[in-house]
């Protein structure tokens, strides 16, 4: 079992930088596999990256490449979403979610989620 919080979202201008922390808790979370999906307003969630169990190879959506980073802190039992270059298409709520998953892109696959947290651009 394992047990995620987000923090750090908030509002930012247009241009702007917001970084997302995960904090897990919970055995093993190293063995997992963990992606940031987020959920625009009215719209279904979507996949936004994710990282694989080794922690070698970061996966990105075509929308945020370039921009946005993932990194996870194992030994911190932490995963982290650095966005750069906030669009006013990127707001929405972002979730932190992990699991033995091989599609990252699917978010249906992912047994442990956060909350989220709200981010919010300002054009």
């Amino acid at each position: 079992q394992v047990q995620l919080v987000e923090s750090g979202g908030g509002l930012v201008q247009a241009g702007g930088s917001l970084r997302l922390s995960c904090a897990a808790s919970g055995r093993a979370f190293s063995i997992y596999a963990v992606g940031w999906f987020r959920q625009p307003p009215g719209k279904e969630r979507e996949f936004v990256a994710a990282y694989s169990r080794s922690g070698v190879n970061p996966y990105y959506a075509d929308f945020v490449k370039g921009r946005f980073t993932i990194s996870r802190d194992n030994a911190k039992n932490a995963v982290y979403l650095q966005m750069d270059s906030l669009q006013p298409e990127d707001p929405g709520v972002y979730h932190c979610a992990a699991g033995l998953v091989r599609d990252y892109r699917d978010w249906t696959k992912y047994p442990y989620w956060g909350r989220g947290s709200q981010v919010t651009v300002s054009s």
